[in-house]
C-alpha cells in the first residue's frame, strides 16, 4: 500500500517504485550499502536530510521520500527515465556533467536492471491487489 500511495502522490507508476525497490535492496528493509544509503530505497544520507526524514528505515519514510525524489529525478530529466534512473544511482550532478549516462559500470547496470524489471511489467515481489 505504501508503494502505491506514494505513486499515486507523485504521479508515477507503482511498478517502477517497485522495481527500484527490489534492485536497490532486494526488499530489505534494514539494508545499508558500503557507501551509507538506508532502507528499501537505499536513501543516500544527502537525500534523506535533504527531505527531512529522521529514520530511513521507516519504510513510509523511505518510500515517500525515494518516490518524491525520482519523481523531482524525471522532472528534472525532462521524463528521460534512463537520465532519471542513473541520477537516482550515481546523483545528479554527474549526470548532468556527462549529459547523458555517465561511464561508470554500477550504474549503467543499475539502469538496465532496473529497465528490466520495469518492462517486464511486473516486479519480482509484485504489489498485491489492492482491497477496496
Amino acid at each position: 500500500d505504501v508503494v502505491r500511495d506514494a505513486s499515486v502522490k507523485h504521479d508515477l507508476d507503482p511498478k517502477l517504485i517497485a522495481s527500484m525497490i527490489h534492485v536497490e535492496s532486494k526488499w530489505n528493509q534494514a539494508a545499508v550499502s558500503p557507501k551509507g544509503a538506508k532502507g528499501l530505497m537505499q536513501l543516500t544520507p544527502v537525500v534523506y536530510r535533504q527531505y527531512g526524514i529522521d529514520d530511513p528505515f521507516d519504510i513510509e519514510q523511505n518510500i515517500h521520500t525515494g518516490t518524491a525524489y525520482m519523481a523531482y529525478l524525471l522532472d528534472r530529466f525532462n521524463g528521460n527515465l534512463a537520465l532519471a534512473l542513473a541520477a537516482y544511482n550515481c546523483g545528479p550532478t554527474r549526470v548532468a556533467e556527462h549529459k547523458g549516462l555517465p561511464p561508470i559500470k554500477e550504474t549503467r547496470d543499475y539502469v538496465k536492471r532496473v529497465l528490466k524489471h520495469y518492462r517486464k511489467g511486473a516486479a519480482p515481489a509484485d504489489l498485491p491487489p489492492r482491497s477496496s
